[in-house]
């Protein structure tokens, strides 16, 4: 396993990391598959671990803090977000000062830690001023309850821009780490996104890289969905949408190229995004160690440059830029 810095930052990360949005921990069975995983991951060099407070209504982060209890702290890093509802009040979600003091006390008392390395806004929130979020994350990190902060996708680059306007203007402690989709069939991040990161170093630690599974290369045209796959009980139905012909052609083709090359689809896609040296770490879902397992090798893995130039032609992106004249 290979490490890189969180952007500017000391903090250094696993290229591959493990997040805990799709673990299943209903039922005895589903948890020890999931106690495995993370076991596995750790043991295999992972150290990064990410979760929020809204995955499995906090369960996600007590039971991974449970598992990590077995380990030295200063030997794993983990997140967790903050935004969503953890109860029905009015201030009982957002990014306010009182909700995020009040649940980063809860997410620390579910994981059991005395701090967490890195912590995310997990929307952006319109009812609450950006200089009071930054001023609460700041403070927090003065306290010694977060190491690093860090925003989702939603903030934008112009979020990103304004952001970093109030943080020099207030001297506060700098923002580090961003976490947004990103894949092969999402490249959004590299309209402006990425550039802001660069500016201002910033990582970016991108979550859903394997498009819901698209990238996996196990859904085929005209071919009905493997059985247990997320496209068959998914309930936002998130992975049934990137189901297009035009997306199964443009896997066809990689696949194409992933055998030529000598690895897995899964490898392919995690060491693309890994080209881009301010990613800090790609958030993977694996549900089971035998997943994990093969998105590991995805570390230190470099796609040769002739194969990148065929995947760019595959993939037909194109940056957004407006001329006129």
């Amino acid at each position: 396993m290979k490490y890189r810095n969180v952007g500017k930052s000391g903090l250094k990360v696993s290229e591959i990391s493990l997040g805990s949005w799709m673990t299943d921990l209903r039922g005895g069975e589903a948890a020890r598959v999931a106690e495995e995983t993370i076991r596995f991951a750790y043991d295999n060099g992972v150290n990064f671990f990410d979760c929020a407070d809204a995955y499995s209504g906090g369960e996600a982060e007590r039971f991974l803090g449970r598992v990590l209890k077995d380990y030295a702290r200063s030997s794993y890093v983990v997140s967790s977000k903050v935004f969503f509802p953890t109860g029905r009040g009015a201030n009982e979600w957002g990014l306010s000062r009182k909700h995020i003091i009040e649940n980063i006390d809860r997410t620390l008392k579910n994981m059991q830690m005395d701090y967490v390395d890195m912590y995310f806004c997990h929307r952006f929130d319109p009812t609450t001023p950006m200089e009071e979020t930054l001023r609460v994350l700041s403070d927090l990190v003065t306290q010694g309850k977060i190491l690093y902060y860090g925003v989702s996708e939603e903030w934008g680059a112009a979020r990103l821009e304004e952001a970093q306007g109030i943080i020099k203007e207030y001297h506060l402690h700098p923002m580090t780490v961003v976490q947004p989709q990103y894949h092969m069939m999402d490249r959004y991040i590299e309209h402006e996104i990425m550039q802001v990161c660069r500016k201002y170093g910033i990582g970016i630690t991108p979550f859903s890289p394997l498009a819901q599974g698209l990238l996996t290369g196990k859904y085929g045209k005209d071919q009905p969905y493997p059985e247990g796959s997320r496209a068959t009980h998914q309930a936002d139905k998130q992975i049934n949408n990137l189901l297009t012909e035009e997306n199964l052609n443009k896997v066809d083709a990689l696949k194409k190229i992933a055998g030529e090359l000598g690895v897995s689809m899964p490898v392919l896609a995690l060491s693309w995004i890994l080209r881009e040296n301010i990613i800090s770490s790609v958030i993977t879902g694996a549900s089971k160690k035998e997943q994990l397992a093969g998105n590991l090798a995805a570390s230190g893995f470099e796609i040769p440059q002739d194969a990148l130039e065929e995947i760019e032609k595959i993939l037909d992106f194109h940056r957004f830029e407006r001329h006129v004249g």
